[in-house]
């Protein structure tokens, strides 16, 4: 294996350490987390179990008008329909008042889900792990301590092959145009970045939310395919419009990777919607 990036993120005793922090919250990003922390007590009131954010604001490495601003919201049950049009309207009018992020994403689930066996390795672990608690009690003390082994890699990212076909379907309806593309580039670089990074993650031993580290990690042990994923990484932050990378996304890296993944650590398990 080529020299690579010493391991990050573990304690010592080996088990994943929870990111981000309320601390780290940059001040201009301030008053756009409180509106969304008291807009999601006003819509949910009693419903609402918990709240975090996520990403790169609580990690402290947010830019500003570039930089999206992420929550998780558990309620005490299922979500209904109405719940989550009103997560929609909620997230759309605080990224239209706060110009300082550049979009609103809210991922809205019922607190038994999270807290779900099937979920333990994926969902669970995200709240434990990556999410800073925003509102409520913090369902991490209701799950186990992480290590990043193939158990967890299957569970996160074991399911490139499902999402592929539904990719090639999003890019054929987007408009011809490089500001329609854009957000799929940013998009699918992205989780192709994670998936990639995950897949050699039980051999690094360690943690990291940098899709630059991330491809470096990946390059170390797959150098075929690391130039692939470096551009990628730089394209998860400055994405570009265009329709030869997500080509290359959908035809080449993208179905290699999944069979990798596949061999590597078997299928994630399907859930309902699937």
């Amino acid at each position: 294996m080529a020299e690579t990036i010493r391991p990050t993120g573990l304690d010592a005793q080996g088990f994943m350490e929870r990111e981000g922090s309320l601390a780290r919250v940059a001040d201009a990003f301030r008053p756009a987390v409180a509106a969304a922390r008291d807009r999601l007590l006003d819509v949910f009131g009693g419903r609402l179990h918990s709240a975090y954010l996520y990403g790169s604001i609580p990690r402290g490495t947010a830019r500003v008008g570039r930089s999206d601003l992420d929550l998780l919201v558990a309620l005490r049950e299922e979500p209904t329909g109405a719940d989550r049009d009103a997560v929609l309207s909620l997230s759309a009018a605080v990224d239209g008042e706060f110009p300082q992020v550049d979009g609103v994403g809210t991922l809205l689930y019922g607190k038994e889900r999270l807290l779900s066996d099937l979920e333990r390795h994926d969902l669970g672990w995200f709240v434990a792990c990556l999410c800073t608690p925003l509102l409520g009690d913090d369902l991490a003390a209701q799950l186990p301590r992480y290590r990043p082994d193939s158990l967890l890699a299957r569970e996160t990212n074991g399911d490139l092959a499902r999402w592929l076909p539904h990719w090639r379907e999003r890019i054929s309806a987007a408009e011809d145009t490089e500001e329609a593309r854009r957000p799929l580039v940013r998009f699918m670089s992205r989780h192709l970045v994670r998936t990639g990074f995950t897949l050699v993650m039980p051999r690094w031993q360690g943690w990291t939310s940098d899709l630059r580290e991330m491809a470096e990690v990946f390059a170390a042990f797959y150098p075929q395919r690391g130039a692939q994923l470096r551009r990628a990484a730089e394209h998860g932050y400055e994405p570009v419009g265009d329709s030869d990378v997500l080509r290359t996304y959908t035809d080449d890296l993208g179905p290699w990777l999944a069979t990798e993944y596949a061999r590597v650590h078997g299928v994630k398990a399907p859930r309902p919607e699937d």
